[in-house]
C-alpha cells in the first residue's frame, strides 16, 4: 500500500513522471517486498528539491553521434567480438603497460579506461569517460596516440588502423547506447580538474609554511 508521504511525493512530481511512477509499480508489482519498499523510496526521493539552484544537475544528453555526455563529460562504451589470439596478444599488450594506459594522457581529454574481457575471452568490453563530443574525441587518438590505438585495438578482427575513416563506423557499430549515467563533477574537464589541483597543492604548501 503507498503511504500517504509516497502519494504525496507522487503529486509531486511532473505528468510525465507520475506516468513513469504508475508503471513502474504496475511492473513493480510481483517483485519482493524489499523492492517495493525501495522503490517507493527512491520515489521520494525524486521529488525536485525546491531549494536546490535551477540548473545544478547536468542534463543527460547525446555525444554526439553515439553515447551520452553529462555537462561537459561524455562516454563510450563498446562490446566487441575478438580474432582467435586477439585476447591473447591484447592481455599482453596490457601487462607490458603495466595495466595501464597512461599513453591516454597524450589525448588530454580522457578522465578513464577500462578493459575487461567476456565470455572467455571472446570478446572485449571497453569503457571509457572522456571531454566533448563522440567525433572529436575518436579523431584526437588517431593524430595524438595511433600506435597505442592500432595496438589494443588490431585485436578486434574488423578493426581497420585507426586513421582509417572507416574505424568510426566499426566503433560505432559495437558501441553500447547505455541507459543511465553518472558523473560527479559534469561541469570539470580533465584540464580543469588538474588545474584544480595543482592550484590546491599550491595552497596547501603556502598554509603549511605560514602555519
Amino acid at each position: 500500500m503507498v503511504t500517504q508521504t509516497h502519494a504525496a511525493a507522487s503529486s509531486a512530481l511532473s505528468p510525465e513522471d507520475r506516468q513513469k511512477v504508475q508503471e513502474l509499480r504496475g511492473l513493480f508489482a510481483g517483485a519482493p517486498d524489499t523492492a517495493k519498499t525501495a522503490l517507493e523510496d527512491v520515489i521520494g526521493e525524486a521529488v525536485p528539491d525546491e531549494s536546490a539552484a535551477e540548473g545544478s544537475v547536468a542534463p543527460v544528453v547525446s555525444a554526439g553521434r553515439i553515447g551520452l555526455r553529462q555537462g561537459k563529460v561524455s562516454e563510450l562504451t563498446f562490446i566487441a567480438p575478438l580474432s582467435p589470439d586477439g585476447a591473447k596478444r591484447l592481455r599482453a599488450a596490457l601487462n607490458l603497460l603495466h595495466g595501464n594506459a597512461h599513453a591516454a594522457d597524450r589525448v588530454g581529454t580522457v578522465h578513464d579506461m577500462r578493459f575487461a574481457f567476456l565470455d572467455n575471452d571472446t570478446k572485449l568490453l571497453f569503457a571509457t569517460a572522456y571531454d566533448g563530443d563522440w567525433d572529436n574525441y575518436i579523431d584526437d587518438f588517431a593524430t595524438k596516440i595511433p600506435a597505442y590505438m592500432d595496438l589494443l585495438f588490431s585485436a578486434i578482427p574488423e578493426w581497420p588502423g585507426i586513421r582509417d575513416p572507416s574505424v568510426k563506423d566499426v566503433i560505432a557499430k559495437y558501441q553500447i547506447q547505455v541507459d543511465a549515467w553518472y558523473v560527479a563533477n559534469p561541469g570539470l574537464t580533465v584540464a580543469e580538474t588538474r588545474r584544480l589541483e595543482r592550484v590546491g597543492k599550491a595552497l596547501d604548501e603556502f598554509l603549511d609554511k605560514v602555519s
